[in-house]
């Protein structure tokens, strides 16, 4: 493909004109010729050193998001869509089922993590063949003790990344008010599985996590973080909606860091209710396990004195059998809307 206008933006390296190219070569539904302003994008690069990588992973998002589905599945392999609004996988997965996608991907992580999206969304993979779910260790279908997990959706220049619905929270009171020191146990893998779902809020954007392990109920979990500086207000909840949120944390980079997707958080939901639950020595817990394990927890939604703002997570977990509780306390200051190119 060669036009006097294109031709001239990709040697100026003139970013603006090269978008309104994709915008129009969409519109006009010309894949073919989409796929080439990549790989000319990508070529000028290599030859001249002009920084187009933009163009490149908005052709490849644009592909994944917009176009039938051998175009689509074309990108799902591992290095696209460095700068894209969202993981490919997650992009792909928004508009096209597996059925459509499947005849066309290349195995691999891409294409497993885009079956595991569709099953976030509802699609039940679990007797299909050669689709690649071993890339995350969780079932090919959603459980019926599961959430309807909160999932992003994607258009061409913005993406938005719901949270589930916030609780109606009350005060919140300690059983007492030992000092932490007294009632803070080690628990390494509870913690550690907590931490990790926020990992990209603090390793890629501006977040903040604690996490305590505590000898006693859920709410001397949370008064160990809040510090006793005011009132704190939480609501017990059902194991759903806890999983909802860890899910939700887990999907997401924060405001600044790269995004991981639906997928990705259930798996880290699934993770961290088997660290508390001490079952990561059955790994992958069969769900019925998990299921009966997450009803025998006690959780809590809860939040701070001072109301957070941007991202955050807040939840507490009891096991009332062992006489253990964990809190995170997770925020990253930001907007929820994805940030067009």
């Amino acid at each position: 493909m060669s036009a006097p206008g294109l031709d001239a933006a990709l040697a100026a390296g003139d970013l603006d004109e090269l978008l309104r190219w994709v915008d129009r070569l969409c519109e006009a539904r010309d894949w073919d010729a989409l796929v080439h302003l990549g790989q000319r994008s990508r070529a000028a690069f290599a030859a001249s050193g002009r920084q187009l990588w933009p163009i490149v992973s908005q052709v490849e998002y644009r592909l994944a998001l917009e176009a039938p589905p051998a175009w689509a599945a074309s990108v799902l392999v591992e290095g696209t869509g460095r700068f894209a609004l969202g993981p490919l996988p997650e992009v792909a997965a928004s508009t096209h089922t597996w059925a459509e996608l499947a005849p066309h991907v290349v195995a691999g992580p891409a294409a497993g993590l885009t079956a595991h999206e569709r099953v976030v969304r509802g699609e039940d993979l679990s007797a299909a063949e050669g689709v690649g779910l071993g890339v995350l260790e969780v079932p090919g279908h959603l459980s019926p003790w599961e959430p309807a997990y909160a999932v992003a959706t994607y258009r061409a220049d913005q993406a938005e990344f719901p949270a589930p619905p916030p609780p109606g929270l009350t005060a919140l009171e300690p059983s007492r008010r030992a000092p932490v020191a007294d009632i803070a146990v080690d628990d390494l893998e509870g913690c550690a599985a907590l931490r990790a779902l926020v990992e990209r809020w603090v390793v890629e954007s501006d977040g903040v996590v604690e996490v305590v392990a505590v000898r006693g109920p859920a709410e001397d979990a949370v008064a160990s973080l809040a510090g006793g500086a005011g009132a704190v207000r939480g609501l017990e909840v059902a194991a759903d909606a806890a999983l909802a949120a860890m899910a939700w944390a887990g999907a997401s980079g924060g405001a600044h860091g790269r995004r991981r997707g639906a997928a990705v958080g259930r798996f880290g939901a699934w993770w961290a209710l088997a660290a508390v639950a001490g079952l990561l020595d059955e790994w992958p817990v069969p769900p019925e396990r998990l299921a009966e394990a997450a009803a025998e927890l006690r959780w809590l939604l809860w939040a701070p004195p001072s109301t957070p703002t941007g991202w955050s997570l807040h939840l507490a977990v009891e096991d009332p059998d062992d006489g253990l509780a964990w809190a995170i306390a997770a925020t990253d200051p930001g907007p929820h809307l994805g940030r067009a190119i």
